[in-house]
């Protein structure tokens, strides 16, 4: 109803012949178009065409549901005079329409066409950038609206030309009739009756002539307008391939097709109308006429597009499927099916215009598919459904090339005949690079080069070129929209994330001042491992983002987890804080890990920070962090002063009862460092092969695991085995209640920002110098750096050695 209420406004300055020419009394009165405003607007009226007679059936059901709500506003309209004028505007209707329900259709899509040519007039369209957005590249509806009105107005010129022609013929006859009869009979006709007969042949010929003129200056303006639409339309489609893309890297991308594909059927139907005109024009305008057929032929090889793309790594002999689209496919000429074929081509081949499908550099099997078209849909698809590359090619690598830094791609290629056309047209259309590997450890690499492909690459570059060094203010945009959307949160990287991953790729742990210009190259992003690590930057981000995805998505989106922050920002803003602050980390040392660092009171009074051993994704299949963070009794605030029972509480599992069965339940339950039972306990467990409710088994380490992890710089943990109903819920209530921290209110955690620049005094904090510490059953165990250690899952292989009775 948008449309309407602009146009009820704009209706009190027009002109009566306007008005009456836009809602003629006798076919589409006024009445009706204020009365079924929203409903005429909600449908589908660019989609008829008179040419189109299989539309009728549609036509006429549009037509009776006019005539219907009509009727429906009459019977319940409390104005007399309006009452009986919509019942006689549905009478007219229906005995005037009932046999050509598709003019009637065609009459309201010019209406609504030229109320918006109006309403363009009136306002100002908003200027929009040049480049980069969808309305800047989008041929407007006014514009093809307004294209359409003109090639109309060539029409109704062409029709009014030979109606004078056919005067003027009539008229010449008359003259040369008086003159015969002149001649033959003597007869002298008055002169002023030949003057008048000559003066009109001459006004006749000059009007025609006037037309002719008019006419062609319309062909000439119709072929513009044409040529301007048809290049934002195909601009509009880049930009639609280019968001396809983009949507790799978590871009937003909208990939309805079907306004599109109204535009190019709209163009198309234009090119088709002015062609004919030309056609039917005595004399032919070469030039035109040239126009028109380089136009045709570049909308119809522009209209193919691949819907669904192929995987962006594709193993060899695995099976995979792709959808392309033909956007003319209602145009296509009946008869022989249109049969696709597809071939994957390197990076050479891509750039070439002369593709041939003898050129091939792969094996592909099951590459033919027919273009088919869904009436429900309206779209005309082939989908290649169980495509798989048997054998690949390789080009020959330069230098330290890997296999999965080469880029393919698949070319689809048939021919095709469109309707009104003699001649067939060859198409065809590249996917998006793709990186084909041989075996699954290859993809986590092959995707780094889909990846820095996606992100970097200029829109009209040369395939598959792609700059070898970028600012890091763009890498550092691009992993923070990969995080989120491979995440699917609304939780971005902080600022301290972001310094920190700087600070990871460009090794500089102790840089303070801005990264943003400094430019980051593709060998530091995915060919060389970090320093002291077997990994590279992106391995080590992929992992972490993995981790999230599966096990902390909710963590990370309710602000719980602090993230990426190097030793040196974790040290200051945990100085000054109470014992037992903490807060949620990811590994620095290990692939897909997350710690948990927290403030502890050391021999010497003063305050250390430890950092228990990483949870990876084995870990938390066992147990969630959320039961983990219960578990341990030495950790109690979320940074920077929450009480943990509160911001975690609904991750807590429930305790569990009595099984279906009557067997009593069990628990894991997690023990760090000091609480970590030693070999003395488990030979004290495992004296019983029977426990009774509320008895603990242990499960934990074996005296040479513990010992191992003495040796790394985390905390160790272990898992202990609890039985029976007598399973707490929420440990150490009572000491967080008399803590003086407990007034704080949680709602959505915020962490407190600090500047990574900031200075620490050593006198504030220490960590401990020792990088093995030796375990005793009776004191803690301290650990301050971040290094790899076993998998804590394996610590429940002594568990798994018990048998326990029925």
């Amino acid at each position: 109803m948008a449309q309407w209420n602009r146009m009820s406004q704009l209706i009190h300055y027009l002109p009566v012949p306007t008005m009456n020419d836009l809602y003629p009394a006798a076919t589409f009165a006024i009445e009706v178009r204020h009365f079924l405003s929203d409903w005429i607007e909600e449908q589908r009226w660019e989609e008829f065409a008179l040419e189109n007679v299989e539309q009728e059936a549609n036509a006429r059901a549009l037509l009776d549901e006019v005539i219907l709500r009509l009727q429906s506003f009459s019977l319940q309209n409390a104005n007399v005079v309006d009452k009986m004028k919509l019942m006689q505007i549905s009478r007219n209707m229906h005995s005037m329409f009932q046999q050509q329900s598709l003019q009637f259709v065609v009459m309201v899509r010019d209406t609504l066409r030229k109320e918006r040519v109006l309403l363009d007039t009136v306002n100002s369209p908003p200027q929009y950038p040049l480049y980069g957005t969808r309305e800047s590249t989008f041929p407007k509806q006014q514009d093809v609206d307004h294209l359409v009105l003109k090639v109309v107005e060539v029409r109704d010129l062409r029709k009014k030309i030979h109606q004078l022609q056919e005067e003027l013929n009539w008229e010449r006859q008359n003259y040369e009739s008086l003159q015969g009869r002149r001649q033959q009979n003597g007869l002298d006709p008055t002169a002023s009756e030949i003057n008048k007969l000559q003066k009109h042949i001459q006004q006749l010929e000059y009007n025609v002539t006037a037309m002719a003129t008019k006419r062609f200056q319309l062909l000439n303006e119709c072929v513009d307008c044409l040529d301007q639409c048809q290049a934002q339309l195909l601009g509009r489609l880049k930009t639609w391939r280019w968001e396809q893309y983009k949507a790799t890297i978590g871009h937003p991308f909208a990939d309805d097709l079907n306004i599109l594909q109204m535009r190019c059927e709209q163009l198309l139907g234009v090119n088709g109308n002015l062609r004919q005109e030309l056609m039917i024009i005595g004399d032919p305008i070469p030039e035109l006429q040239e126009r028109l057929r380089q136009l045709l032929q570049v909308l119809v090889q522009s209209s193919f597009v691949v819907d669904k793309q192929p995987p962006h790594v594709i193993k060899t002999q695995s099976k995979f499927s792709t959808t392309v689209r033909y956007l003319l496919g209602e145009k296509v000429a009946s008869g022989k099916p249109v049969v696709l074929r597809a071939q994957i081509i390197n990076e050479m081949q891509a750039r070439s215009l002369n593709i041939t499908l003898s050129d091939n550099v792969g094996e592909v099997i099951n590459n033919t598919a027919i273009l088919e078209h869904n009436t429900a849909t309206k779209s005309t698809c082939a989908t290649f459904r169980n495509m798989s590359i048997k054998k690949i090619k390789r080009a020959d690598r330069k230098g330290s090339e890997s296999v999965t830094e080469e880029k393919f791609a698949l070319l689809f290629s048939t021919e095709i005949t469109i309707t009104g056309c003699d001649t067939p047209y060859k198409i065809q259309m590249i996917s998006l690079p793709i990186v084909v590997i041989v075996h699954g450890s290859q993809e986590n690499n092959a995707m780094a080069t889909i990846i820095w492909d996606c992100a970097f690459s200029e829109p009209d570059r040369v395939p598959f070129v792609v700059p070898e060094r970028v600012p890091w203010k763009v890498m550092c945009n691009t992993l923070n929209s990969k995080f989120t959307s491979e995440v699917q949160t609304n939780h971005n990287l902080h600022h301290y994330n972001q310094h920190f991953l700087a600070q990871k790729i460009f090794d500089k742990p102790d840089f303070n001042d801005d990264f943003s210009n400094m430019m980051v190259s593709w060998p530091q992003f995915n060919k060389e491992v970090l320093p002291g690590r077997l990994f590279t930057f992106w391995q080590w981000f992929e992992g972490v983002m993995e981790l999230t995805k599966k096990h902390l998505r909710t963590y990370w989106s309710d602000g719980l987890i602090f993230g990426f922050i190097g030793k040196q920002h974790l040290h200051l803003i945990l100085k000054a804080r109470p014992n037992g602050t903490f807060l949620l980390r990811f590994s620095d040392s290990e692939i897909g890990g997350i710690t948990i660092a927290y403030v502890s009171a050391a021999e010497n009074g003063r305050q250390i920070i430890q950092n228990i051993q990483p949870f990876t994704k084995k870990d938390l299949e066992i147990r969630s962090l959320g039961d983990s963070i219960r578990d341990i009794n030495d950790i109690t605030f979320l940074y920077p002063d929450f009480p943990k029972h509160e911001v975690f509480k609904k991750y807590y599992s429930e305790p569990q009862t009595l099984t279906s069965a009557g067997y009593i339940p069990f628990s894991l339950r997690m023990e760090a460092g000091s609480e970590a039972p030693n070999g003395a306990n488990m030979a004290q467990h495992t004296e019983s092969h029977h426990n009774a409710a509320g008895y603990s088994l242990v499960a934990a380490a074996s005296l040479t695991n513990m010992t191992h992890h003495a040796e790394s710089s985390h905390k160790p943990v272990g898992y202990t085995l609890e039985t029976g109903p007598v399973v707490p819920l929420v440990a150490n209530m009572a000491p967080i209640a008399e803590s003086p921290h407990n007034s704080v209110g949680f709602t959505m955690h915020q962490f407190q920002q600090f500047s990574p620049a900031e200075s620490l005094a050593t006198d504030q904090m220490e960590t401990s110098e020792s990088p093995a510490v030796e375990f005793s059953s009776n004191s803690p165990s301290v650990f301050n750096d971040d290094v790899a250690t076993e998998d804590m899952g394996l610590v429940l292989d002594s568990l798994l050695s018990y048998s326990y009775g029925d």
